[in-house]
C-alpha cells in the first residue's frame, strides 16, 4: 500500500527522511482493527518525528501521521481517535505508557491503519472526511483545553499565544463558538488580520502590552512567549500548556506566580469520549476546522515544506480516493 514514512530523522534537514511510496500492510493484533484512510491531517508533531523527537532510531521506518478520518471494516465512516493506552481514572492521557499513532506503531499516513476498535468515533454525517480528519490531534488538544482545563465561564477573555498553527485557529473558532472573548497574538500581521476574519475579537502583535488583564492564557509557543503570557494574566487567573514549541524551561518567575496567586495547567490531547463530544459541538454548532489546504497523499510533501516554513494557516490535509 502507499504510505508517506519517516525512514531517517535528521534535526537540521527533517524532510531529508520523508519518503513516499510502498509500505507494507498494517499488522492487526488481537483486539484491533483497520481504517481504510480517506483523509488524514498533518500536525507538528509529525516533523518532529523527522527531527527525531520523541522516536528512539530502532523505531524506524515508522509510518507518519496522527490523524485520520475513513471507513472502518463495516462500512462505517469514522473517525481515528490518536491515543493508544489504558484509561487512568477514566482518562488514556494519564497513562504513563501512552503513546500516539506514529510514535510506536504506524500512523495514519496510509492507505490503510490499524488501531485498537475502541479508538473509534463516529463520524458526523455533517462533517467531511477532510473536516473530521483535523479533530483527533489540533482540534481535540483545544477543546481540552478551553472547555475542560480553563476552569472558564461564557463571557472570560482568554488570549491565545500565536494566530496561525492548527491548535490556535481551532482555539478561536472553538472559543468563539463558546462564548468567550478571544484575544490572539502573531509577530505577523497577516497572521492576525485572518485571526479576526476567523472569530478572534482583537489581535496584536507578539509581546504587545494588552488593553486589560485576561481570565486566561492558552499557550503552546513556550519559551518565546510565556513571560508575556504571566504578565497579562489576571490575579487568580491561569495559563494552559499543552506544547513549548519555542522551548521547554522559561523564566518560571514563580514570586509573580504565587503573589497574584495564579495557576498553571498541563494538558496533553484529549479522550475518546471528548473526541466524539466534539464531535457533537461541530455538528450542532456549525463550527469547522480551518484547511489552509487539501493535498493528495503522494504530494505530501509539499505539505511537509509548507509547514515547515510557516506558511501555513490552519490544517494541511491529505486524502486518499
Amino acid at each position: 500500500m502507499f504510505a508517506v514514512t519517516c525512514t531517517a530523522a535528521d534535526p537540521d534537514n527533517p524532510l531529508a527522511g520523508l519518503t513516499l511510496g510502498d509500505r507494507h500492510e498494517p499488522e492487526i493484533p488481537d483486539g484491533w482493527t483497520t481504517v481504510r484512510v480517506r483523509a488524514a491531517a498533518l500536525n507538528h508533531h509529525d516533523l518532529w518525528t523527522l527531527r527525531g523527537v520523541g522516536i528512539r532510531p530502532d523505531r524506524l521506518p515508522i509510518v507518519l501521521g496522527c490523524d485520520a478520518a475513513g471507513v472502518d471494516e463495516d462500512g462505517n465512516e469514522v473517525i481515528v481517535h490518536a491515543v493508544v493506552g489504558s484509561p487512568v481514572h477514566g482518562d488514556e492521557t494519564l497513562d504513563p505508557r501512552r503513546s500516539l499513532l506514529s510514535e510506536v506503531h504506524d500512523g495514519t499516513f496510509a492507505e490503510r491503519v490499524a488501531v485498537p476498535r475502541g479508538n473509534l468515533v463516529p463520524k458526523p454525517a455533517a462533517l467531511s472526511f477532510e473536516e473530521a480528519a483535523c479533530l483527533p490531534t489540533a482540534w481535540l488538544t483545544a477543546y481540552r483545553m478551553l472547555f475542560d482545563k480553563a476552569g472558564l465561564q461564557p463571557g472570560s477573555t482568554v488570549l491565545v499565544q500565536g494566530a496561525g498553527g492548527g491548535v490556535a485557529t481551532a482555539l478561536i473558532a472553538l472559543g468563539r463558538a463558546g462564548g468567550y472573548r478571544i484575544w490572539v497574538t502573531s509577530r505577523s500581521a497577516d497572521k492576525r488580520a485572518r485571526a479576526v476574519e476567523l472569530g478572534a475579537d482583537q489581535a496584536f502583535p507578539s509581546r504587545a502590552r494588552l488593553p486589560e488583564r485576561v481570565d486566561a492564557v492558552m499557550e503552546t509557543v513556550g519559551q518565546a512567549t510565556w513571560d508575556h503570557s504571566l504578565k497579562s494574566l489576571r490575579p487568580g487567573g491561569r495559563i494552559v500548556v499543552s506544547g513549548a514549541t519555542s522551548g521547554a524551561v522559561p523564566p518560571a518567575d514563580l514570586n509573580r506566580v504565587f503573589f497574584l496567586q495564579l495557576s498553571v495547567v498541563g494538558t496533553t490531547m484529549g479522550t475518546r469520549d471528548q473526541l466524539a463530544r466534539l464531535a457533537t459541538f461541530l455538528e450542532q454548532t456549525g463550527v469547522r476546522p480551518r484547511v489552509d489546504r487539501v493535498l493528495p497523499l503522494d504530494r505530501a510533501d509539499e505539505g511537509f515544506a509548507a509547514l515547515e516554513r510557516g506558511e501555513v494557516f490552519g490544517k494541511v490535509v491529505f486524502t486518499l480516493p
